[in-house]
């Protein structure tokens, strides 16, 4: 089969590799589409030192599966393969499963690839009107759903998100769709332009916001949203890069600032809300074959890219 591979230095495609093969509680899936996201690009740069093929965010046909009634089935999956039997794992947190696999990211290969294989475990059926260009965006629809799965309530909060990219416009739809007032900030005139278009507030950042989102993908955000949010407010980080972040944090301490860390998130209701809220149509700039991956990556690179997906089926 053919894959992106990154072998620590570059990305490449691969054309020769062998198809996986699916243990017993696994499932190998045909991926029909797969989205490049900052995670992804901050992997190429170094970040975790993953090697392997990266690819988190997809949707698919199960092939085989140990359950007969999932093949053929079109589907979209989790990414965090947890051991099943640890305390954080019965607990519904195989996110932090001290002995986890996250796909693409950490020790096991992801969706750029013609076949993939996952745990049977963590797939999610998908219903028939919800077509393969929407679905694709149900990891980071769900990651966006995080915030409200930690926060709770958000009615009149009035919130600031850090970043114009993909998951900021996510971010922005699920907070406002939750009674949030929102504004968005970036630097990029177009994704502004398309956070207007999707019903969102733009326009520089005012201090004293009750809630704070970085999701930039800069490592100088937190001091920038320690210094927009008002004593007492909440920060959640949703960025990751590959560089080390220095930072004074008495700031947050002088004004008692709640520093939410935020990643992986529910599926159901991104499933829904995608089948009829969130829109992501608008978000899509471009979709490639497998065979033009790294002409894709570099795209998704590209300063005001907004999502850049991979068609490996295609």
């Amino acid at each position: 089969m053919r894959a992106l591979r990154f072998d620590g230095t570059r990305l490449h495609l691969a054309s020769d590799l062998p198809d996986p093969v699916a243990g017993p509680d696994e499932a190998l899936v045909r991926v029909h589409l797969a989205g490049i996201c900052r995670t992804d690009l901050e992997i190429c740069r170094g970040y975790l030192g993953f090697r392997g093929t990266p690819g988190h965010e997809w949707v698919g046909e199960v092939v085989t599966a140990p359950d007969a009634a999932l093949r053929g089935a079109r589907v979209v999956g989790e990414i965090n393969f947890g051991c099943g039997t640890c305390d954080r794992c019965r607990g519904g947190l195989a996110r932090h499963c001290p002995t986890r696999r996250v796909q693409g990211i950490v020790g096991a290969d992801g969706a750029f690839a013609e076949l993939m294989v996952v745990p049977a475990a963590v797939l999610h059926r998908l219903p028939e009107e919800l077509p393969d260009r929407l679905a694709v965006f149900t990891e980071p629809v769900a990651a966006a759903f995080e915030i409200l799965e930690q926060l709770g309530g958000v009615g009149g909060v009035r919130a600031l998100v850090l970043g114009d990219g993909k998951l900021g416009l996510l971010v922005g739809q699920v907070l406002a769709a939750a009674g949030a007032r929102v504004r968005v900030t970036g630097h990029h005139a177009e994704k502004l332009a398309v956070a207007e278009r999707l019903g969102l507030e733009t326009g520089p950042p005012d201090p004293g916001a009750d809630l704070v989102v970085d999701a930039s993908g800069s490592p100088g955000a937190l001091r920038d949203a320690l210094a927009l949010v008002r004593p007492r407010g909440t920060v959640v980080l949703k960025t990751t890069v590959a560089e080390e972040h220095r930072l004074d944090l008495a700031t947050a301490v002088v004004n008692e600032v709640t520093l939410v860390g935020s990643r992986c998130g529910p599926f159901m209701p991104a499933l829904a809300s995608l089948a009829g809220g969130v829109q992501v149509a608008p978000l899509i700039d471009a979709v490639y074959p497998l065979a033009d991956g790294v002409e894709a990556f570099a795209h998704a690179a590209r300063r005001g890219a907004l999502k850049v997906l991979v068609a490996p089926a295609g």
